[in-house]
């Protein structure tokens, strides 16, 4: 290793040791015979003395600010009174250098993390994530959550399955991404907008408690507090269980993870209010309520759960047809099956189930169809013509080949968390967000390809592509 401690692990028992710390120039000061500089790592920060003129020390004038080097010295205790309590333990010590390597030196910065705008932000987001402290420590906790879920499920006898990112466009939702086929010339893959198809189908293949944190894919114009293109889900699924089993183990892990993870936390409801659509649409006049008792308190989370949503959006189509409140692959209650036709449809309800956390949706879900009539059904009342209804084939013809009765929910993974820590923007929480417009101004996508590229997927456009 090219250092012996993290700075975080640097304090007064270590007083009179030498250590060998590595890291980036914060700050810098030159005076006449030494050079004061803050060294800091991922871990922390420590203040450092390099006498000029002194062997091994050669290259102290050549230092810049974010130069990224190799300090060797010795621990020593700063006086009394001198002490900078913002550095915590490490503010108790300083260094003095005997050893100076620059590994890489570093011009002039095009960019100040506390005043720089967004897009410049997200442009040089190396820099950011290494300067900017908060934005670092939301991308550890976000570590920490993620891995909580994990362990979680684990637990609790779920298989985490990775399932395809090259998969098959269908005829609802969203646009899909598109992807060429170089080897099948005229056809196309999509990038998934979710894993339900997936999920489904590894149910009926007998893995009964599945779940992944899924990539989701969506072309689709920016939204508010949703990532324009791309997020992330915990994608969960279940067999064998009713809807409040899906409820009751959410409800659980997220419980246990605040209160782990983010103690300072306080939670309006340790048991989430069950609270149907029809209820807070008349009370709240939204489906999302913010029922936090105290809402200038940035510490209050009140989750609640939103059940017994109407199968169908109350407005048909242009052409006639009912829309899914959820998806199509939500299951009907049972005493509303006698409403699946045309005329009474907007009637029926459904085992949808909405997570909500201080005014915003962060999860959705639902029990699924599985029994291939009622699907087909859902299918003839949304308007899907033969064609369509191909798109969805493999679907119908596994649903009569031993489905078990299953459920499931996504909680969005960014969303949560952009809540969780009081963010204003996903943009917070996520280390190489799109911008408002679906940009990526770190690497410059979307952008132009090679003419031979298109060439070998058997694609043309007028004025596109480089020579």
């Amino acid at each position: 290793m090219l250092r012996t401690h993290k700075i975080s692990e640097v304090e007064k028992k270590l007083a009179g040791k030498k250590v060998k710390l590595v890291g980036w120039v914060d700050s810098l000061r030159d005076l006449k015979s030494m050079v004061f500089i803050v060294l800091r790592d991922r871990y922390g920060k420590v203040q450092c003395i390099l006498p000029k003129n002194s062997k091994g020390l050669e290259d102290v004038e050549k230092l810049t600010l974010e130069s990224c080097i190799s300090i060797e010295g010795e621990v020593k205790e700063r006086p009394k009174g001198q002490e900078n309590k913002a550095m915590g333990k490490q503010g108790e010590v300083e260094i003095k250098a005997s050893k100076l390597d620059i590994f890489s030196s570093a011009k002039k910065l095009p960019l100040d993390p506390k005043t720089a705008g967004e897009d410049i932000r997200l442009k040089y987001r190396y820099l950011d994530i290494r300067m900017n402290e908060p934005l670092r420590k939301n991308l550890e906790m976000r570590h920490k959550i993620i891995q909580y879920i994990r362990d979680y499920l684990n637990e609790e006898d779920f298989l985490e399955i990775q399932t395809p990112l090259l998969t098959k466009s269908s005829p609802e939702g969203c646009r899909d991404f598109i992807v060429p086929s170089r080897i099948h010339k005229g056809l196309f893959y999509a990038l998934p907008q979710s894993p339900q198809q997936y999920k489904q189908l590894l149910m009926v293949a007998g893995i009964d408690r599945y779940f992944q944190i899924a990539p989701c894919m969506r072309d689709e114009d920016a939204r508010a507090h949703r990532s324009p293109g791309e997020f992330y889900q915990l994608d969960l699924e279940m067999s064998f269980v009713h809807q409040e089993d899906i409820l009751n183990i959410i409800e659980d892990m997220f419980v246990k993870m605040i209160k782990k993870l983010l103690p300072d936390k306080k939670l309006t409801f340790e048991k989430f209010p069950r609270l149907s659509y029809d209820e807070v649409m008349k009370k709240y006049k939204t489906d999302k309520p913010d029922l936090r008792k105290n809402k200038k308190d940035p510490n209050e989370l009140a989750f609640a759960w939103i059940i017994d949503f109407p199968l169908f959006e109350e407005e048909l189509s242009k052409e006639g047809n009912y829309a899914p409140m959820h998806h199509m692959f939500t299951m009907p209650k049972e005493e509303d099956l006698k409403y699946l036709n045309k005329k009474d449809a907007h009637k029926a309800k459904s085992y949808q189930h909405d997570l909500v956390l201080n005014g915003f949706e962060v999860g959705g879900g639902s029990i699924r169809i599985h029994n291939p009539e009622v699907q087909s059904k859902i299918f003839e009342l949304i308007g899907f013509n033969d064609k369509q209804r191909e798109y969805f084939a493999h679907m119908l013809e596994a649903f009569e080949l031993g489905p078990p009765p299953h459920g499931g929910i996504a909680p969005g993974i960014d969303r949560l968390i952009m809540v969780l820590l009081g963010e204003p923007s996903l943009r917070e929480v996520m280390a190489f967000p799109k911008n408002k417009e679906a940009k990526d101004l770190t690497l410059g996508a979307p952008d132009i390809v090679f003419k031979d590229q298109l060439d070998e997927v058997g694609l043309k456009f007028k004025d596109k592509g480089k020579k």
